[in-house]
């Protein structure tokens, strides 16, 4: 498969933040160091507050961003994901976006694929575009390159996986790798090829989504469990030059301590919409009351109660 199919790792919460655990402190010089090297402020067209997350926690959403950055290019977010964290529930919930969503793209001027939005205005115009889309702020943004996939899944030590489907990927190997359908142990590589298959799949993009999902959950699940203090060097390694963020390291300390039970409960949501083209250009056309379930679904879960 040519195209790379770009993975948004909400792991960078569960290793960095949920994961880690006590486990951070034995690090916590690296830590910040890779924190400092992570953060990039936005300035949006909105006022920007960030919440209160140092004590009595209140709800947070994130807005995670998978792209494919190369040199001269800034890429397309191909994937994106709502995230809110309830730490009251305990709930961690993500919402997916499904790239050739048709939708306004803010501070541009135009209608077209959500996934569009970061190539014409990098963060700003995307998490503006999200927030325009979902009807729901974003508290923080988190940005990962495609080459912390498979970084991460082998910094882990590999995931577990519960495959729905038996295929085999002849684009990963010369001779191909089978993914048998039951569990499966993945590496890094592998992981690449379970997340980026679509063809093989009678549900597509939506499918191909689905197991993202499934993959980002066990590797926060993975790295809560991590009992080797050298593990945490590679994911540091992995994280530093793939992730941007406007979380300071304070954040992500608070949040690692005051958050961290949420990943015990994951539910997961894909945007439903109508495919078909307009113009020659294949869009998912979503309906209004579509955008108000999922806008109602992320304030459900934002509320304090």
């Amino acid at each position: 498969m040519k195209k790379k199919i770009l993975i948004i790792i909400s792991s960078i919460i569960g290793v960095l933040i949920i994961g880690i655990g006590g486990y951070v402190y034995y690090l916590y010089s690296s830590v910040k160091d890779t924190a400092n090297k992570m953060h990039e402020e936005v300035k949006l067209d909105r006022p920007h507050q960030k919440p209160d997350i140092s004590k009595n926690s209140q709800p947070i959403s994130i807005l995670l961003m998978g792209v494919d950055e190369r040199k001269g290019d800034r890429g397309r977010s191909d994937t994106l994901i709502a995230m809110t964290l309830n730490p009251k529930k305990g709930n961690m919930q993500m919402v997916s976006i499904p790239r050739d969503t048709r939708t306004e793209i803010i501070g541009h001027g135009t209608t077209d694929k959500i996934n569009h939005a970061y190539a014409f205005g990098g963060p700003k115009m995307a998490i503006e575009t999200v927030e325009n889309f979902t009807g729901v702020q974003m508290d923080y943004f988190i940005r990962v390159n495609m080459e912390a996939l498979s970084q991460l899944v082998d910094a882990v030590g590999g995931v577990t996986i519960d495959n729905k489907l038996d295929w085999i990927d002849e684009g990963i190997y010369k001779k191909g790798y089978h993914f048998a359908k039951g569990d499966i142990e993945l590496d890094g590589k592998k992981a690449l090829g379970y997340v980026r298959m679509r063809h093989f799949d009678p549900n597509g993009d939506f499918g191909r989504n689905e197991r993202q999902r499934q993959v980002i959950a066990a590797i926060v699940n993975k790295a809560a469990s991590i009992s080797s203090v050298t593990r945490f060097d590679d994911i540091l390694s992995a994280l530093g030059d793939n992730v941007k963020t406007n979380m300071t390291f304070d954040d992500m300390m608070d949040i690692q301590k005051n958050y961290r039970n949420c990943r015990n409960n994951i539910t997961q949501y894909e945007v439903k919409g109508v495919g078909g083209k307009i113009g020659g250009i294949y869009y998912l056309s979503v309906p209004d009351e579509e955008k108000s379930k999922v806008t109602k679904m992320l304030k459900d879960n934002l509320k304090k109660g």
